[in-house]
């Protein structure tokens, strides 16, 4: 059996998990941790889809910030003089090699509905950058026509923008107090047009025509489109659609067309009708771009009020749906917070010698092992893996560094009100769904820094 699933059906799972997190209780956070080094040459092996893999990311975890700056996205492709674009094509699945949209240097972007084209049909690069905000396609002296979607602000771009991605949305309402920018898209997304024929594409064509051939259209549109096509060597080499007076003529209410050739003495073309999105161009730019994924936005910003630890390094990013505090585990209760760190903390009475990161300990009464990921005053933050073990540390034993000259006494049970010879994580590591796990190299991090986290869910 060969089948598929529908970009309909991607796109609904993705305005669930959008509307999820946008809309409802449910919190999502961005999650860092693993500070120890991924092997000899601490390359970042490629993530398993596994129970294991998911078993390691939360005993390595350090810490987490919410990610609740969310986005549709959509392949970045700059508008460059002298590249090769791509038409809008109803046949192509997913992105051509050619690119059939452009983001300009005024954050613009353009839908390319017709590429340029010599009188022998063959294609030639862009070379006049699109710009305005019309409500009608424009087209260029270099034969290109586009349309103009959307304009980003700077603030949006800068979240959601990378070097490969760049964001989409679609305006639902824009009030005299949104901004100008989600007015003018609203307005636009307004004035679509659905049922659209916004391109011929030439299957074949054909043989023998002395002079161009009529174009025409069958299907149960509501008006006509108009094409003109033109002939080199006896076949047809391009087809474009016609001017209007107010725009081009693509027609309207086509649900399905076919295109038709009269005249010229020639035989044989064959071309199919390109159709624009439902709800016609610009009606929802997610659909004009066949945007596929979400991205979560995050800036980890120095310690968060010492939340998040600053004097390491962290290898792993994943995305966490409401994960739990850890002092209401019994109750189920949803940590809320900006952020918060996963790592459980030993409370030393004596200090002999400090401890360092990434260094490994050991009790002396416990046998118990951990990696250091902080060190502060009296206070070791650690976390546990397959490699220590997962013994517990004891009341008042001695701690000392396998790997380094760290040690110190550990608070006996005088001074410690529980039997636990730890304090435990703000956030329970094994609660919440975890999402998504991206492997990395080492990213250090610093007081005085900030750290732009970017995590794509693609479909």
């Amino acid at each position: 059996m060969v089948a598929i699933i529908t970009d309909r059906f991607k796109k609904q799972i993705l305005n669930d998990l959008f509307t999820d997190v946008t809309d409802s209780s449910d919190t999502y956070y961005i999650a860092i941790g693993r500070s120890q080094d991924w092997n000899a040459t601490d390359v970042a092996p490629t993530p398993t889809n596994t129970a294991k893999t998911e078993r390691d990311f939360r005993v390595n975890m350090q810490a987490m910030k919410k990610g609740e700056d969310v986005s549709y996205v959509i392949p970045r492709y700059n508008w460059s003089s002298g590249t090769i674009y791509s038409g809008y094509d109803d046949h192509v699945e997913g992105y051509p090699t050619n690119a059939f949209y452009v983001m300009t240097d005024e954050l613009a972007v353009f839908l390319c509905l017709q590429q340029g084209r010599d009188a022998q049909g063959n294609a030639v690069a862009s070379t006049i950058k699109p710009s305005g905000s019309s409500l009608d396609p424009i087209t260029t002296s270099d034969g290109y026509v586009w349309k103009y979607l959307y304009g980003q602000t700077a603030l949006r771009s800068n979240k959601f923008t990378s070097a490969n991605y760049m964001p989409v949305q679609f305006i639902d309402s824009a009030g005299v107090n949104s901004p100008a920018l989600e007015q003018e898209q609203k307005t636009i997304q307004d004035a679509a047009v659905p049922g659209q024929v916004v391109a011929v594409k030439i299957n074949n064509g054909g043989t023998g025509y002395t002079s161009a051939p009529s174009v025409g259209f069958t299907g149960n549109g509501t008006k006509v489109p108009q094409a003109t096509a033109t002939v080199s060597n006896g076949e047809i080499v391009k087809i474009e659609m016609n001017d209007s007076g107010t725009g081009k003529a693509f027609g309207a209410g086509y649900d399905y067309a076919s295109v038709t050739f009269s005249g010229g003495g020639g035989s044989g073309a064959h071309a199919r009708a390109v159709l624009a999105p439902n709800g016609g161009l610009a009606a929802d730019p997610r659909e004009d771009l066949r945007s596929s994924a979400l991205m979560f936005n995050s800036k980890l910003e120095g310690d968060e009020n010492n939340a998040l630890i600053t004097s390491n390094d962290f290898r792993q990013v994943g995305l966490i749906k409401n994960p739990i505090e850890t002092d209401s585990a019994a109750t189920g209760a949803l940590f809320t917070a900006t952020a918060g760190n996963s790592l459980n903390k030993l409370k030393f009475g004596s200090i002999a010698q400090n401890f360092s990161t990434d260094k490994t300990i050991q009790g002396s009464t416990s046998s118990a092992k951990a990696y250091v990921d902080k060190f502060d005053s009296n206070y070791v933050w650690y976390h546990q893996s397959d490699s220590t073990g997962y013994l517990t540390f004891s009341e008042g034993e001695t701690i000392t560094e396998l790997d380094g000259n760290g040690e110190g006494i550990l608070d006996s049970a005088a001074n410690d009100p529980d039997d636990d010879a730890f304090t435990k994580s703000t956030i329970k590591p094994f609660s919440g769904t975890l999402l998504y796990v991206d492997n990395r190299a080492a990213i250090e991090r610093d007081p005085n820094q900030t750290e732009d986290i970017k995590v794509i869910i693609q479909l």
